[in-house]
């Protein structure tokens, strides 16, 4: 099979979909799809509030257009779903987006046309729960009339040096031949080169340890920082002697929320419990990472204790409520679990963030961005956004006793209180 002209539809354009777009748009016709028709005509305006690209990437992809309608996919081949897939209430998978689109997809799927999955699942998803919604929405059969791809998104949101075309891609085919034309298809973007795995399961898993890696990591360390609290003794000092060490890795403290960490080892979990197998290292490094946000928040109110601030009715300022700093993202934010733990003591709690979009936050937290600065009991830098990195924190204590927190552990010890 040969692909004479590939005419590309991508499907999602968040963090993931629309920096793809920009790049497959400068060599190929593409059309970037997305259901939400306001995100639409801000792009065709070259408004992107993700802030991944601006206004001159997208004009720079001259082949790329822009529509919420499905009808203008029908001239596409090539189908690169870039959904989010979430987990529910009950941290299980939530695959809602992902089999919606399929079922879109299969409306308009022709022969011999090729559907990429980049969203993060678990090994074994694309083929058994993503093909049979093709198929049956088209009519078609798989690996006969249609194929898959899989090549897992590696977007680091808010990260300009590790762009979309210097990070190495891994790739996949349902076919020996389909994998080969996936991948050429991704090398002619990529300037990193790409991986191209053994089949789609094999790549689907690659994406989930990844992230569950990671998350493993981090809740060790994060583990360490309640260890060593109660021995009262400072995190990064310790970690600080055993970095000395050239094979120590050198992960710090912190929240971990975000499209990813926080998510991903749950997708790899449900996957694991559904053979019979009860993963013990993957959950447990969740359950601590989760329960960070309780603990600083009640940290905070200790050390307000210890200064003698009377907790009820305290001003207190959370600098910071994306998951990550320098970027607008707010998917998943552990931040969140500091702010409404601090509400529980009845306090009065201001979110300051310049670089979220306040009516999304109200949206999604039901939390109010304030704009003006006051003077507070208490200040926990929760994001080391650069703006927050050369505030004079001094300025912002009502007293003498007021605690200043700092999480990212960026902040000059000799004008902190405490960190994580």
């Amino acid at each position: 099979m040969q692909l004479l002209n590939k005419n590309i539809a991508i499907i999602g354009l968040g963090y993931v979909g629309l920096p793809l777009a920009v790049e497959f748009g400068k060599k190929y016709n593409v059309i970037g799809f997305d259901i939400d028709e306001f995100r639409i005509n801000d792009l065709k305006k070259g408004i992107d509030k993700t802030k991944e690209t601006v206004k001159s990437d997208i004009e720079s992809s001259k082949y790329l257009k822009f529509s919420s309608q499905v009808t203008d996919l029908s001239n596409s081949n090539i189908f690169i779903v870039t959904v989010p897939t979430p987990i529910n209430q009950f941290k299980s998978p939530d695959l809602g987006p992902l089999l919606n689109a399929s079922k879109m997809l299969g409306t308009v799927l022709k022969k011999d046309d090729i559907v990429i999955y980049e969203s993060t699942v678990y090994p074994g998803c694309t083929e058994e729960e993503c093909v049979p919604v093709l198929e049956k929405s088209s009519g078609l059969v798989f690996n006969k009339d249609f194929y898959c791809g899989y090549s897992p998104e590696r977007i680091n949101p808010g990260d300009k040096i590790n762009t979309l075309t210097k990070i190495q891609k891994v790739t996949s085919g349902s076919t020996k031949e389909i994998s080969i034309i996936v991948d050429e298809l991704y090398k002619s973007i990529i300037q990193a080169g790409t991986h191209l795995a053994p089949s789609i399961k094999v790549a689907e898993a690659s994406k989930a340890i990844e992230n569950a890696q990671r998350d493993v990591n981090i809740s060790f360390v994060n583990e360490l920082a309640l260890i060593f609290d109660r021995i009262g003794i400072d995190t990064q000092d310790v970690l600080d002697a055993a970095g000395t060490k050239w094979n120590f890795l050198k992960y710090k403290p912190g929240l971990v929320g975000g499209h990813c960490i926080g998510v991903d080892p749950y997708y790899l979990a449900h996957k694991a419990e559904s053979l019979g197998y009860y993963p013990q290292v993957i959950l447990s490094g969740r359950r601590v990472n989760d329960n960070m946000g309780m603990f600083v928040a009640n940290k905070v109110v200790k050390l307000m204790i210890q200064k003698g601030i009377t907790i009820k009715g305290a001003n207190v300022l959370v600098m910071g409520v994306t998951f990550k700093e320098n970027c607008p993202d707010i998917r998943n934010s552990k931040v969140v679990d500091i702010v409404n733990e601090l509400n529980q003591f009845d306090l009065k709690v201001d979110v300051f963030d310049p670089h979220v979009d306040e009516i999304q936050v109200m949206h999604e937290y039901n939390i109010k961005i304030v704009k003006e600065l006051k003077q507070y009991d208490a200040v926990v830098l929760a994001v080391s956004h650069n703006e927050f990195l050369t505030l004079d924190f001094q300025s912002l204590k009502k007293s003498n006793s007021s605690v200043i927190y700092d999480i990212k552990s960026v902040l000059d010890r000799s004008q902190i209180t405490s960190r994580l």
